[in-house]
């Protein structure tokens, strides 16, 4: 877990990096017949105005959002931009109190004609 603080308030961030899924996400058959490595980027941001004194229900859940994760990743998607986006609204929908979410996800090794380490997709989000 991280946190994140600003001078005109405080401003907590929660967020998992690199989390590592196999899926079968791809725009060829063959992608989705095969499947690759992804790792996944999740962060929120929102104003903390006390110490959540460890109540879960004065932050967000970080097992949460690797459960929301995992479900979209689970669900074979022809673009990266699907998956990304359905993460993002689900946790926009149901952390109601979070700022701005960020979503990324990496794909290793795309089906490209040079060397590349991965393709990224990423989306922000900010009330």
């Amino acid at each position: 877990m991280l946190y994140f603080y600003r001078m005109n308030g405080i401003k907590q961030k929660v967020a998992l990096n690199n989390i590592r899924f196999f899926s079968y996400h791809g725009y060829y058959p063959e992608e989705q017949l095969t499947g690759s490595a992804f790792y996944l980027d999740v962060e929120t941001e929102f104003e903390v105005s006390e110490n959540p004194a460890d109540d879960l229900s004065k932050t967000v859940n970080y097992e949460r959002l690797f459960e929301i994760a995992s479900e979209e990743m689970k669900n074979t998607r022809k673009l990266l931009e699907t998956a990304v986006w359905n993460i993002l609204n689900r946790i926009k929908d149901e952390f109601e109190f979070v700022d701005h979410v960020r979503v990324a996800v990496r794909k290793v090794n795309p089906p490209l004609a040079g060397e590349t380490g991965n393709s990224l997709v990423e989306l922000n989000f900010s009330r």
